[in-house]
């Protein structure tokens, strides 16, 4: 398996796992939907639905392969899916960025700047 593939099938894996192991955390509302666009490498979750009149639709998850590299784009848990990715599933620190953080706090980081 070619690491393109090996990187895409392991966010879609982790990030369903997430998706499927933390049901409780939506109220009777509101779901997970899962995002994913294989041709173009971007894997989102998105929590939407109704809690009481307030609306929720916001971003889980968020991350693309870009050159080759995994970019986590948006992390809004207390999750460690970075950790998740390295340290489960064997991928890298330098062929993982932290795209959240600002550009020059990236080399700061020990993981992958661009």
């Amino acid at each position: 398996m070619d690491k393109l593939t090996h990187y895409a099938d392991t966010i879609k894996q982790v990030i369903t796992e997430y998706a499927t192991t933390r049901k409780l955390v939506n109220g009777p509302n509101t779901e997970f939907q899962l995002i994913f666009d294989a041709e173009h490498h971007h894997y989102q979750l998105y929590r939407v639905g109704w809690e009481g009149l307030e609306r929720v639709h916001y971003c889980v998850f968020h991350i693309d392969i870009i050159n080759d590299k995994i970019w986590v784009q948006e992390d809004a848990t207390d999750y460690d899916i970075v950790g998740v990715l390295e340290e489960e599933h064997g991928i890298p620190k330098e062929d993982i960025v932290l795209a959240f953080h600002a550009p020059y706090k990236r080399p700061y980081t020990g993981y992958a700047v661009a």
